[in-house]
């Protein structure tokens, strides 16, 4: 009829995109954040889903973004304390193990008692050798001994032949002694002491070194050493028999020159403590050696000759 159709406007149509408890306003924000990031204008069929998301207490957007599940998540970090204590540990058992090696070593050098142990070859060789020479001397010496007391035997103890030897040996003793001067082979030395740090110590290991090497006569400085001689001081004031020293020391000895001169210097011996010290020290082997200083006998106080 013409009359109800102008009977008043027509009802509004409500927006497909408007839901039961949402406000008409809250729609463009939903739309701008999008399902998947898309931008406002996207299409009217998103707005319902976005729409139903809200409703279900997720918001938009949450669920997925860039295609993501929401139950994935990234695997659980190592512990930093976990770490470290793990790198404590292995430097504890290094350090360990460091420390065992170094006892069983010093025991080791403990045990041996001598430097022959971590000795060069070269070094052994020398020693080697000066040991054989000097056997060779001891021998040749047991032989002119036995060949003494031989003709000494035959001849009777009145003969000349007794008295020539009764000198030889007076001689020899003398040249022990430091009574009578003496010549040969041998060894002469020069210790260097720039900074004074040499103490008389090392002096007398210098001339416990030639006596077991078989010098037969030895002489420091102006002083012919003897049996009774004795070193005193200290580092850069030495003394020898009451005999000031001066550096450089100089020291001449008679012997087998290549068993004085490796005697000398096996390892941990003289050489090494002088060098130490600070200082230095030469060896010079030479088949000439001159020792003209004299040691005044000495009469003894209780000692006499046994009736043999």
């Amino acid at each position: 009829m013409p009359g109800a159709e102008d009977s008043g406007p027509p009802a509004a149509i409500d927006p497909p995109n408007a839901t039961g408890n949402e406000t008409a306003s809250d729609l463009p924000h939903e739309s701008d954040q999008g399902i998947l990031g898309s931008p406002a204008a996207a299409s009217p069929a998103a707005a319902p889903s976005a729409a139903a998301s809200s409703v279900a207490g997720t918001p938009a957007g949450a669920s997925s973004v860039a295609g993501t599940s929401t139950g994935a998540s990234p695997a659980p970090a190592k512990p930093t304390g976990w770490v470290r204590s793990t790198g404590i540990r292995i430097m504890v058992g290094v350090l360990c193990g460091l420390l065992g090696f170094a006892l069983v070593v010093q025991v080791q050098r403990t045990v041996s008692g001598d430097n022959l142990a971590t000795a060069r070859p070269d070094d052994l060789v020398q020693i080697l050798d000066g040991l054989q020479r000097r056997e060779d001397d001891l021998n040749a010496e047991i032989a002119a001994l036995q060949d003494t007391l031989g003709r000494l035997r035959s001849s009777g103890a009145s003969s000349e032949e007794a008295l020539a030897e009764a000198e030889r040996q007076a001689e020899a003793l003398g040249i022990l002694t430091g009574s009578v001067p003496a010549t040969g082979p041998g060894v002469s030395m020069v210790i260097a002491d720039p900074q004074n740090r040499i103490p008389p110590e090392v002096l007398l290991d210098a001339i416990q070194e030639l006596r077991n090497a078989g010098a037969e006569a030895i002489q420091v400085g102006d002083v012919r050493i003897g049996v009774d001689s004795a070193f005193t001081g200290s580092a850069g004031a030495i003394k020898l028999d009451g005999t000031a020293l001066t550096a450089p020391y100089r020291i001449a000895a008679i012997g087998d020159p290549p068993t004085l001169a490796a005697a000398l210097a096996i390892p941990g011996g003289v050489l090494d403590t002088v060098r130490r010290a600070g200082g230095t020290m030469e060896v010079s082997q030479s088949d000439t050696v001159v020792i003209d200083q004299l040691r005044a006998p000495r009469t003894p106080l209780y000692a006499r000759p046994a009736d043999g």
